[in-house]
C-alpha cells in the first residue's frame, strides 16, 4: 500500500524470515558463526536459543542458504510429534523411503543406513528443529541415540535445535544429562542494542530499495522503548508506523508515528506501564502523570539555565540530528573539564602522532573527492599517488603489487577485513563525497583529511553512509604482475605453504594439524573457510587471502588493533 509512496521494491518489515533481511548484529554474527562452526563434521548437538522474535528462525535460513554443498539439511518445523512421527519425518526430509507405519526400529535402521551411505560419498546430514522447546524428554532421548552412529574419525549425524530459552532448562534435567554433554556448541541470541537499531533500521530500508533514513532520533528512542530491542516488534511497529505516515501524507517517521503505531500493535494498549493484567489503575495514571510534568517542568527550567544547549550544540553532545527547533536559544559557553598531565615518556618511547579530535563530522567541511581520497589511503600504505599522473587508482595500485576491492557492508565488514578504507558519503541532496578511515578505536574514527588526520564519532560518518567502501589488500606473490612467476604452480606452492602455517597456527591439537597438512591444497583452503567464516568454496579469493595475510602478516596497515577487535565497542 505505501510501497510507491516511499520508493520501496517491497516491504521492509516483513516478519517472514527472508535471510537477505538478515542484519548481522555481534548477537546474529555470534550465532551464525556457532551453526556454520558446529557443521564442519564434529558431530553431537548445536543448540542455539532466545527470546520469542529476537531471529533464531531467520538465522537459520541464512545458514541454510549458506552452507557448504557436501551438507544436506533435513529441517522440521513442527517438534510436537511422538518419537515414531519425528523419525519419519527425519525419512521424509532426507528422502529416505519407507512403510507407513513403521516401527521406530525400522526407521533407525533405515536413517543409519541412510548415513552410511552419505558418508561413504562425502556428504555430512544435518538435522535441524525449530521450535525445540515443544520436544518431549522421550523424543530428545531418541534424537540422542541417532546420533551413537560414528565412524573412527567423527559422528554421522549432526543435530541443531533451535528454541526459546525453556530449551535449556528442558536440556538440565537429570535424566537428559547425557545429551546435554553432547552439546558441542551453544549460543543464546539476545534482542539488539540501542546502538544497532539506526543500522537495523537502514539495513532493512536499503535490501528494500530506498537509501535515506526516514526514522528520527526521537523516533528511534521510542521505538527502542516499545520493542526492547526484538527484532520482531521493531518490524511490527515500524510497519504500522510506515502506513500511518502514509495516511498523513509524511515521508519522516516521527516518535509520535512509533508511539500509535506501538499502541495498535499492542491492541490498543500503551507497550509499556501496564500491570500484570494490562489494566491501568487511572488514579496511579493521573498521579504518574502530574509527576512526570512536574519532573519534566523543573528539570526543563534547570537545564536551560545551567547549560542553554542549543539544537547545534544538542546534536554535537548526543551524536543524533533531532527535531527542528524555532526560536532563539542562547549558545552556552562549554567548558572542558582539566586533562591530567600526562605520564612521563620513557627514554626508549617517542610520542605517537594524535589526531585532532572534532566533535562532529561535517558532509562539505570533511569530505574529499574521490582521487584525493584514493592519494590518502596509498599513503597509509607507503604509495605515493599522484591522480594527474595515474587517473585509474585500481590499475596504480596493480602497478604497485595492490588490488582494490570494492563491498558494501557495515563496521563489522571494514572489521572484518581490518585495513583502511575509503567510505562513500551522500547527503540528503544525493551529492557524494569519500572520506578515508584509517583507524577506528571504540565508537571513534580516525580519519584522514585535507587538513590532516581528525577524530570523529563514528555515528557521525554513519549518518552519511549506506555501506559503500572501498579498501586496498596485498596481492601474494604469484598474483603480483611486478613479480615473475610460473602461474598455477607458484599459486599451489604458495598456499600450501601458507596453509601448513595455517593449520598449525588454528589448530586445537597436533592431530587436528596433522589431518589438514595432509588434504590437498584446495580442501585445506575449504578448512580455513570454515574456519575464518568465509564462503567455503576452496578458491582464494580476495577474502581468503586477506584473512590469510590478517592471520600470517604483521607489515599491513590494518584499521582496527586486536585488541579492540576482539574487545567490546
Amino acid at each position: 500500500m505505501y510501497y510507491d509512496f516511499f520508493g520501496f521494491r517491497e516491504p521492509p518489515f516483513s516478519i517472514a524470515p527472508d535471510p537477505r533481511y538478515l542484519f548481522l548484529s555481534d548477537r546474529h554474527k555470534e550465532a551464525l558463526a556457532h551453526l556454520m562452526y558446529g557443521v564442519q563434521g564434529q558431530g553431537g548437538f548445536i543448540v542455539i536459543t532466545g527470546e520469542v522474535g529476537t531471529g533464531k528462525t531467520t538465522v537459520s535460513r541464512c545458514f541454510i542458504e549458506n552452507v557448504p554443498d557436501h551438507v544436506d539439511i533435513a529441517l522440521i518445523l513442527n517438534p510436537r510429534l511422538s518419537a515414531r512421527e519425528l523419525l519419519s519425518s527425519v525419512c521424509d526430509e532426507l528422502e529416505i523411503p519407507h512403510p507407513v507405519g513403521a516401527s521406530i526400529k525400522q526407521l533407525v535402521d533405515l536413517i543409519n543406513a541412510d548415513l552410511l551411505k552419505a558418508h561413504g560419498a562425502g556428504r555430512h546430514k544435518v538435522l535441524m528443529i525449530d521450535e525445540a522447546q515443544n520436544l518431549s524428554a522421550d523424543v530428545l532421548e531418541q534424537l540422542r541415540l541417532l546420533t551413537n552412529l560414528e565412524t573412527a574419525e567423527k559422528k554421522l549425524l549432526q543435530i541443531v535445535l533451535l528454541g526459546q530459552p525453556e530449551l535449556q532448562e528442558l536440556l538440565a534435567r537429570p535424566e537428559l544429562r547425557q545429551l546435554n554433554q553432547r552439546v558441542t556448541a551453544r549460543y543464546h541470541l539476545d534482542a539488539l542494542s540501542r546502538d544497532e537499531l539506526p543500522g537495523y533500521l537502514r539495513y532493512r530500508l536499503g535490501v528494500a530499495g530506498l537509501r535515506a533514513d526516514i526514522f528520527t532520533g526521537g523516533a528511534i528512542k521510542r521505538l527502542f522503548k516499545v520493542s526492547n530491542g526484538i527484532p520482531r516488534l521493531i518490524n511490527l511497529i515500524s510497519d504500522r508506523a510506515l502506513l500511518g505516515a502514509y495516511a498523513e501524507g509524511e515521508h519522516v517517521i516521527t516518535a509520535n508515528h512509533i508511539r500509535t503505531a506501538a499502541k495498535e500493535v499492542n491492541g490498543g494498549r500503551s507497550a509499556a506501564g501496564q500491570n500484570a493484567t494490562g489494566a491501568y489503575n487511572n488514579k496511579s495514571r493521573y498521579l504518574a502523570l502530574v509527576a512526570s510534568v512536574l519532573v519534566a517542568v523543573i528539570g526543563t527550567a534547570w537545564l536551560m539555565e545551567r547549560w542553554q544547549v542549543d539544537a547545534e550544540t544538542f546534536a554535537a553532545l548526543t551524536g543524533e540530528q533531532g527535531p527542528t527547533v524555532t526560536g532563539t536559544i542562547e549558545r552556552a559557553e562549554v567548558v572542558p573539564e582539566p586533562e591530567p598531565d600526562p605520564e612521563p615518556l620513557q627514554e626508549s618511547e617517542t610520542p605517537e602522532p594524535v589526531a585532532e579530535s572534532i566533535r562532529s563530522f561535517e558532509f562539505n567541511t570533511h569530505g574529499q573527492s574521490q582521487s584525493s581520497a584514493f592519494r590518502s589511503l596509498f599513503g597509509l600504505w607507503g604509495k605515493d599517488y599522484l591522480p594527474s599522473d595515474n587517473p585509474d587508482a585500481c590499475i596504480f595500485a596493480r602497478i604497485k603489487g595492490l588490488a582494490c576491492l570494492a563491498q558494501q557492508g557495515t563496521r563489522r565488514s571494514l572489521e572484518r577485513l581490518n585495513r583502511p578504507a575509503i567510505l562513500e558519503l551522500r547527503n540528503p541532496e544525493g551529492e557524494r563525497r569519500y572520506v578515508t578511515v584509517r583507524h577506528l578505536d571504540g565508537k571513534q574514527a580516525v580519519v584522514e583529511t585535507l587538513n590532516g588526520s581528525k577524530t570523529f564519532p563514528f555515528e557521525s560518518l554513519e549518518a552519511f553512509w549506506f555501506g559503500d567502501f572501498t579498501v586496498l589488500w596485498q596481492l601474494p606473490s604469484f598474483m603480483d604482475d611486478s613479480v615473475d612467476n610460473t602461474g598455477a604452480s607458484t599459486e599451489q606452492l604458495w598456499l600450501s605453504s601458507r596453509m601448513m602455517e595455517l593449520a598449525d597456527l588454528l589448530s586445537s591439537e597436533r592431530q587436528q594439524s596433522d589431518q589438514v597438512k595432509r588434504m590437498e591444497t584446495r580442501e585445506q583452503v575449504r578448512w580455513y573457510q570454515q574456519q575464518k567464516g568465509l564462503v567455503v568454496d576452496g578458491i582464494a579469493g580476495a577474502m581468503t587471502l586477506i584473512q590469510i595475510n590478517n592471520d600470517l602478516d604483521d607489515d599491513v596497515p590494518r584499521l582496527v588493533s586486536n585488541d579492540a577487535l576482539w574487545g567490546d565497542h
